[in-house]
């Protein structure tokens, strides 16, 4: 629909159409989506934290809002209890739902993430892949 240029009364009135138009304009520009970090996290586990930070900058820096589970759970659940990190995946999953794209990182995919790719594929969202060195990979198929 858009704003238009006439009043209700079907008057031209350029200064409401303008003042419309900036708020427009500026409510676009502070749209960030939701995007759902997924890279490795056990294994060396504080390399991965670290680049898992990284990568949240890195959606921060691109107008986005990273999730990253495995960044906050850990925090308070026990990776290594299997009904916790059961939970922990669980609520992965909540929230990768909530999300408009999952953004992948690294050469290197684990269980917990192929779990993530696989989810975000049957509910059809998006996926971009990126290298550890922040370069985005595309498929030429």
């Amino acid at each position: 629909m858009g704003i238009s240029k006439f009043n209700s009364e079907g008057y031209h009135d350029p200064t409401a159409y303008a003042a419309l138009t900036r708020i427009e304009n500026a409510a676009k520009k502070t749209y960030r989506p939701l995007v759902y970090i997924c890279s490795p996290y056990a294994g060396n586990v504080e390399r991965n934290v670290s680049l898992a930070k990284v990568y949240s900058r890195f959606a921060l820096q691109n107008s986005c809002i990273p999730i990253t589970p495995h960044l906050l759970y850990p925090q308070f659940m026990d990776d290594s209890d299997p009904e916790e990190r059961n939970l922990a995946l669980f609520m992965g999953m909540v929230l990768l739902c909530k999300c408009e794209q999952l953004w992948v990182f690294g050469e290197t995919i684990s269980a917990g993430m192929s779990g993530e790719i696989e989810k975000a594929k049957k509910k059809n969202i998006p996926i971009r892949r990126f290298t550890s060195e922040l370069v985005e990979v595309t498929n030429h198929a």
